[in-house]
């Protein structure tokens, strides 16, 4: 039974991930809320996207503006919730890999999207890192990576494992991020935070999962497992718990990182095996 304060909204979809398909939310200095309401290609329509038709997905954003009575901009711009994190200030973060992929804004320069980000979310720095977590099928999300969990802190994926594919991967994204400072010229503090597992797809799991000609899971394939997917919202941290041998390490670096935040673990290996987690199934929106 949901209690009263939540309401239950039908709406047509292709896919589950509202990080990706609704609205992002600004709020001016008065107070004014709008959304915006991004392109969507499934990950990359017709070059490398994962399924043919993603017309409804496309549809939401401006639907759930609709019901939440929020007027909002179209944007003539490829982009999905989790491929940027911010800290409201002024700073995005973002991986070269998925905002540079062909099957987002293929006519836009590195220039020209830092211009549309800006134009639509007043960003005034744009923290590059050159490549998200290894084997996302989103062409590496920010926010599987990485999460600005404060302005000037962010949270990173990491392991020491040096036959791990990550390794080098999060050791790139540390040095970009100790490379640059962010919009208001403050040095970027990083908290590094375990990778789970490895975790891998059994048979089982792999031929329980629908797919299609873009997105095909295989038995033993690597999950893109990653305890910084996870939630802020209303003085809560909602963190997936992913690996018993890792759950508790990451969730008392959490609770030191932020102790204001009550963390609350949820078992969401069914959520991973379609490809995300808790930060990719969510969309806040401001009060």
């Amino acid at each position: 039974m949901l209690d009263r304060s939540v309401k239950l909204v039908e709406m047509a979809f292709n896919d589950s991930w509202m990080r990706d398909i609704g609205p992002t939310v600004v709020v001016n200095a008065k107070g004014d809320r709008r959304g915006v309401s991004w392109k969507f290609n499934a990950w990359g329509g017709e070059f490398n996207g994962l399924y043919d038709d993603w017309s409804d997905d496309d549809n939401v954003a401006a639907a759930v503006c609709d019901v939440m009575g929020l007027d909002y901009y179209r944007a003539p711009f490829v982009l999905e919730g989790g491929a940027i994190h911010t800290d409201g200030e002024g700073t995005l973060y973002t991986t070269e890999e998925c905002l540079l992929s062909p099957g987002r804004n293929p006519s836009l320069s590195k220039t020209q999207i830092e211009a549309k980000l800006s134009e639509y979310l007043g960003i005034e720095k744009v923290v590059w890192l050159p490549k998200g977590l290894f084997n996302d099928e989103t062409d590496g999300h920010v926010d599987n990576l990485i999460h600005v969990i404060a302005p000037g802190k962010v949270v990173l994926s990491w392991t020491d494992d040096p036959f791990d594919p990550q390794y080098a991967l999060s050791r790139e994204a540390l040095s970009a991020l100790k490379a640059q400072k962010d919009a208001k010229g403050r040095a970027i503090e990083v908290i590094k935070v375990p990778l789970p597992g490895p975790l891998y797809y059994s048979h089982e799991e792999a031929s329980g999962v629908e797919s299609s000609d873009g997105m095909n899971r295989q038995a033993g394939e690597r999950l893109s497992a990653s305890y910084a997917n996870f939630l802020m919202v209303n003085g809560h941290v909602f963190l997936p718990l992913l690996d018993s041998e890792f759950d508790s390490i990451a969730i008392e670096i959490l609770a030191a990182a932020l102790p204001d935040y009550q963390i609350v673990g949820i078992q969401t290996r069914e959520v991973l095996l379609g490809g995300g987690n808790i930060h990719c199934i969510t969309q806040q929106i401001p009060a």
